[in-house]
């Protein structure tokens, strides 16, 4: 594909240094600083205003263009101007970055009808799974697939729960889901039967809805329960996860932030929540208000330091889980290292957005796992795969994969040895990055 990338960023640098190895990538950013770094990949540079028709023009036709500036105005106008240039060329597709709540109110939506075929909100879509994880004590991360009808998510196995000390042989898992991986330290395995899982592990489990709400109390959860969450920063993201928990009615909700003008704001918007204004690093403010009482605390200031201090003195003070908003996404992993429940970037979510549209027909979403080293994937099979002509038992499916789902039509599976794939069935497949290139093969 040639794909134009606009903003060339920490955001539209990882897209392109994840495209430009199969796909012919030209990257447009007008600062100095940024246009040196992306020369130091094999891209074609442009420096200049990615909103210029002129600018445009240097690069275009193009079968993708992606406008992940930090501007959602020029991003917006970007991919219109784009659009209206390539209008006589019908494959052509344009994606825009959005974080603004006057332009979108969905973590990806459509607007064709004024030129840009995909819309991404990053901040939402870490919201959103943010939001999905508060009320599970034990749940670290949450993921939808097949529009909603299959739902990852991972867990932290807890001491003296179902599942501490329990073989995968001996769990009662919900017929309706499965295990997928199992998360040891910095080692991922697809699990076996005899694998016996211990406090502290991670597992990921993927199904239908209903049955990974069913697993959820074997991992600790507490149905019905109100749950008290603290929210640290209220800009975009946070603001984004308060209104998210407020509409459940099921939350306790108290929100602190630096910005006396931001807090009036809130408080109008939240009229139930506990608004403050104050400092989420005063070790002295977080103990009065009770963070160590609280179930969930969530870190979403815009300085990723301020984040990881906030959320190491909560954890010390005795929050139960804390989660953080990264965005510098190199940083997830350390903060994980350091005790951090959750680190999750949407810097990274808007890069995942995009290389689900670029990895090929067939291949309808991706989810990436514990920094990179694993992928979640929801490909179709089309006619002819391989992965069509014999029952999975007989196939072989390459190490470090596994078929976790299938959905046909209405229909979700959780497969046997004996399932057959059929033509036009989305699978839902867990993988070491290492293998998805040998599971995509079989599907093609």
């Amino acid at each position: 594909m040639k794909i134009v990338v606009i903003g060339a960023g920490e955001v539209g640098y990882s897209i392109a240094k994840a495209l430009y190895t199969n796909n012919d990538v030209i990257l447009i950013d007008k600062k100095d600083d940024s246009c040196e770094r992306a020369r130091e990949l094999d891209v074609q540079v442009i420096e200049g205003n990615g909103a210029n028709i002129n600018i445009l023009k240097q690069a275009l036709p193009a079968d993708l263009v992606v406008a992940v500036t930090g501007n959602d105005e020029i991003n917006i106008v970007s991919c219109i101007a784009a659009k209206l240039l390539t209008k006589d060329v019908k494959e052509s597709m344009t994606i825009a970055r959005v974080s603004s709540p006057d332009y979108i109110n969905r973590p990806v939506t459509h607007r064709k009808q004024i030129g840009m075929d995909v819309m991404i909100c990053p901040e939402l879509s870490l919201a959103s799974a943010v939001a999905g994880i508060v009320s599970v004590p034990s749940a670290v991360d949450m993921d939808a697939f097949a529009d909603g009808r299959v739902e990852m998510m991972e867990f932290r196995v807890g001491r003296n729960t179902s599942f501490d000390g329990t073989s995968l042989l001996d769990a009662e898992i919900p017929d309706g889901c499965v295990i997928s991986a199992l998360i040891r330290g910095t080692e991922i395995t697809i699990p076996h039967g005899g694998d016996v899982m211990h406090e502290d592990d991670h597992v990921i489990v993927i199904g239908k809805p209903e049955s990974v709400t069913e697993i959820e109390g074997m991992f600790g959860g507490r149905a019905g329960m109100r749950n008290k969450v603290m929210i640290v920063g209220a800009g975009i993201v946070g603001f984004y996860i308060a209104n998210l928990l407020a509409e459940r009615g099921d939350i306790d909700l108290k929100i602190i932030e630096s910005d006396e003008a931001r807090c009036n704001e809130i408080a109008n918007l939240l009229p139930d929540a506990l608004v403050l204004h104050g400092d989420g690093t005063d070790a002295a403010l977080l103990k009065s208000e009770g963070a160590g009482e609280t179930d969930t605390v969530i870190a979403a200031t815009d300085s990723d330091e301020r984040n990881l201090l906030c959320l190491l003195l909560a954890k010390q003070l005795g929050a139960k889980k804390v989660i953080a908003k990264v965005d510098r996404s190199e940083y997830t992993e350390l903060f994980e290292m350091v005790g951090i429940d959750a680190a999750r970037s949407p810097k990274q979510a808007t890069i995942n957005s995009v290389l689900r549209v670029t990895m090929g027909a067939g291949i309808e979403s991706i989810a990436t796992v514990e920094g990179e080293r694993a992928e979640i994937v929801e490909l179709v099979a089309s006619s002819g795969a391989k992965i069509t002509k014999k029952p999975l038992d007989r196939i072989k499916f390459p190490k470090g994969g596994i078929v976790s789902v299938i959905v046909r039509n209405d229909e979700v599976i959780v497969p046997r040895g004996n399932q057959q794939i059929q033509v036009g069935d989305r699978v839902v497949v867990f993988a070491l990055t290492s293998a998805i290139s040998k599971v995509k093969k079989l599907f093609g």
